[in-house]
C-alpha cells in the first residue's frame, strides 16, 4: 500500500472507532458499537500488516494466533461477575505492551523508522509513554488482585486501603526522581540504558503505590482511570513510532477514559485531580457502633411477593449481590409478572453499582430487560418518595443514607434515595457491611423489611408466590 492509501485506511478505521464509542454510550446501540469497533480494529490490523509485508510475518501471525487463542479461551470462561478484574487485566497488558515497544525502539530505532541516534523529540515521547505504561501495568495488576479478592493471599491485594506513614511524600519523591532520570534519558546522546531502566523501575513501583491505598468502594473509579492511562500510554508510543493509528486510538481511549473517570468522581463525590494522582484512597469506614445489637424487621419471599403484587409502583435497585447470584434472569421474570398485574415496574441504576461502570446495565441487558424500564440515578431519584415499594437486591453503599451525614466516609456521595419510599425491601445474604465498610441505617428503618438469602433463590421464590 502507498503512504496515502495507508493514511486513508487508518482514517476509515478511526471513524469506525469514533462510531463505536458513540454506540457504546447507550445500551440500545451497544451491540452495534462493539461491532463497529471490531471492524475498525480489523481494518487497522490489516493495514499495519500491509506495511510490513517484506518482514517476518510468520512471527506476527504466530503471536496473533497465541494471543487470540488465549483471549478466546479466557473470554469464554469469564463470568459476568469477573468482568471488572478481567478489564483490569486487559489494561495491564496494554501498559506492558507500551513498555516493551519502548524498549525495542530504544534498542533498535531504525527498525521502527526512527533515526539512530534517536532524536530528542522521540526520546521525550518514549519517556512519557514508558512511564505511563509502566504505572498502568503494575497499577492494573494491583486492581486485578483487589477485585479478584486475592487479599487473603497477599496483603497488597487487600480490598481495604493499604496505607503507611509518609506514603504521599514517598510517592512524590519517587515521581520527582523518575522525572529526573527521564530527563537524563531525554538529554542523552547515546542509548542511555541506565537512566531509562531506573526511570522504568520507579514507574513500576509507583503503579503499585498509587493503587494500594485505594479501597474497594473506589474500584469503579480505578477501572476508568486505568483505562485512561492505558490509552495515553498507547498514544505516547504512537508519537514515537510515527504511527497515526496508535495516536488516534490511544487518544480516543485516553480521553474517553478521562471523561468516564470524571463522571465516576461526580457519582462518588471525589476530586478529579486527586483521582488522577492516585491520592483518593482514604481509609475505609467502619461498621456503626453497636450494629450487631440493632433490631431489623425480617420477612419471607412470600411477604415480599404480597407487598409488590399489591403495590401500584415498584422500583428495583440491583447491586453486586445480584451479579454474584446471577439473578438477572429471575429478576426479569419477576418484573414481567408484576407488569402483567398492572404494577408500574422500573429499575434504578447507580453509576457505580457493582464493580465497574455500567456493570448493572450489562446484566440487565443480558436478561433482555426493556431499556425503557431502566433509569439512571438522576432520572429516577425524584420518584422514590412517591413509590410504594423499593426492592434492593444486593446493593448497600449506593443506597446508604450515611451519604447525607456530615463526617461519614461517604458524605456527599450521590445515592439512590430508596429510604424515601413508602416500603423498602432489602435482599441480602447477611447484615455484613458493603464494600465501603459502612453499616447502613436503611436496614433498621421502620418501613424496611429484610429478606435474607441468596438473591437468585429469593427472587425465584418471589416469582412462585406472585
Amino acid at each position: 500500500m502507498t503512504v496515502n492509501q495507508v493514511a486513508l485506511a487508518y482514517l476509515v478505521a478511526s471513524i469506525f472507532f469514533i462510531l463505536a464509542l458513540k454506540g457504546l454510550s447507550s445500551p440500545e446501540s451497544a451491540r452495534r458499537g462493539n461491532l463497529l469497533g471490531m471492524i475498525g480494529m480489523a481494518l487497522a490490523v490489516l493495514t499495519t500488516l500491509s506495511i510490513i509485508l517484506g518482514g517476518r510475518l510468520e512471527f506476527v501471525f504466530l503471536a496473533m494466533l497465541i494471543g487470540g487463542s488465549i483471549g478466546a479461551f479466557v473470554a469464554r470462561r469469564v463470568q459476568m461477575t469477573q468482568m471488572p478484574e478481567t478489564v483490569a487485566a486487559m489494561h495491564s497488558l496494554v501498559g506492558m505492551a507500551a513498555v516493551l515497544i519502548a524498549v525495542a525502539a530504544v534498542n533498535n530505532p531504525s527498525a521502527f523508522g526512527v533515526p539512530d541516534p534517536m532524536p530528542t523529540g522521540n526520546r521525550l515521547e518514549l519517556f512519557i509513554g514508558t512511564f505511563v505504561g509502566a504505572i498502568t501495568f503494575t497499577g492494573s495488576v494491583i486492581a486485578f488482585g483487589k477485585l479478584a479478592g486475592l487479599g487473603k493471599h497477599f496483603r497488597l491485594f487487600s480490598s481495604a486501603p493499604v496505607v503507611f506513614k509518609g506514603q504521599h511524600l514517598l510517592n512524590l519523591a519517587l515521581a520527582l526522581v523518575m522525572v529526573g532520570f527521564g530527563v537524563a534519558f531525554f538529554l542523552a546522546t547515546d542509548k542511555a540504558w541506565t537512566p531509562f531502566w531506573i526511570m522504568t523501575g520507579i514507574a513500576f513501583a509507583l503503579g503499585v503505590l498509587i493503587i494500594i491505598p485505594i479501597g474497594g468502594a473506589d474500584m469503579p473509579v480505578v477501572i476508568s482511570m486505568l483505562n485512561s492511562y492505558s490509552g495515553w500510554a498507547a498514544a505516547g508510543i504512537g508519537f514515537s513510532l510515527n504511527n497515526s493509528m496508535l495516536i488516534i486510538a490511544g487518544s480516543l481511549v485516553g480521553s474517553s477514559g478521562a471523561i468516564l473517570s470524571y463522571i465516576m468522581c461526580r457519582a462518588m463525590n471525589r476530586a478529579f485531580i486527586s483521582v488522577i494522582l492516585g491520592g483518593f484512597g482514604a481509609a475505609e469506614g467502619t461498621a456503626a457502633a453497636g450494629a450487631d445489637q440493632k433490631q431489623v424487621k425480617s420477612g419471607s419471599a412470600d411477604d415480599a411477593a404480597f407487598l409488590m403484587s399489591n403495590a401500584e409502583s415498584v422500583i428495583i435497585v440491583p447491586g453486586y449481590g445480584l451479579a454474584v447470584a446471577r439473578a438477572q434472569h429471575s429478576v426479569k421474570e419477576m418484573a414481567d409478572k408484576l407488569v402483567k398485574k398492572g404494577v408500574n415496574v422500573r429499575f434504578a441504576i447507580h453509576p457505580v453499582a457493582g464493580r465497574m461502570p455500567g456493570h448493572m446495565n450489562v446484566l440487565l441487558a443480558e436478561a433482555e430487560v426493556p431499556y425503557d424500564l431502566v433509569y439512571e440515578m438522576d432520572d429516577i431519584n425524584n420518584e422514590f418518595s412517591t413509590t410504594d415499594v423499593v426492592l434492593v437486591l444486593g446493593a448497600n453503599d449506593v443506597v446508604n443514607p450515611l451519604a447525607h451525614q456530615q463526617g461519614s466516609a461517604i458524605y456527599g456521595m450521590p445515592i439512590l434515595e430508596a429510604h424515601k419510599a413508602r416500603t423498602v425491601l432489602v435482599n441480602k445474604r447477611s447484615m455484613a457491611v458493603g464494600y465501603a465498610g459502612l453499616d447502613n441505617p436503611l436496614f433498621y428503618m421502620d418501613r424496611t423489611m429484610m429478606v435474607f438469602g441468596d438473591a437468585k433463590k429469593t427472587v425465584e421464590d418471589i416469582v412462585k408466590a406472585i
